[in-house]
């Protein structure tokens, strides 16, 4: 990853194009409307229509499976 740390897809992280290294979000799934903390560690999406990406793990705490629609807030 950009952070130099490898990908574990079981830990609670996430890449964004802009936000810091390290930088602590929630994420709320808006389908669920369960929300998670995970930690920004890797650059990305890079797909224009997305703004973060999750790992497995994170995304399965909050129920998404695949892409869907979240709302972030920065710590």
């Amino acid at each position: 990853m950009a952070s130099g740390v490898p990908f574990d897809e079981t830990q609670l992280v996430a890449a964004h194009r802009t936000l810091k290294l390290g930088q602590d979000v929630i994420v709320k799934c808006l389908a669920t409307s369960q929300s998670i903390m995970v930690r920004i560690m890797d650059r990305g999406p890079w797909h224009n229509q997305r703004i973060i990406d999750l790992s497995e793990a994170a995304a399965r705490a909050i129920g998404l499976e695949g892409i869907g629609e979240v709302e972030i807030s920065v710590l």
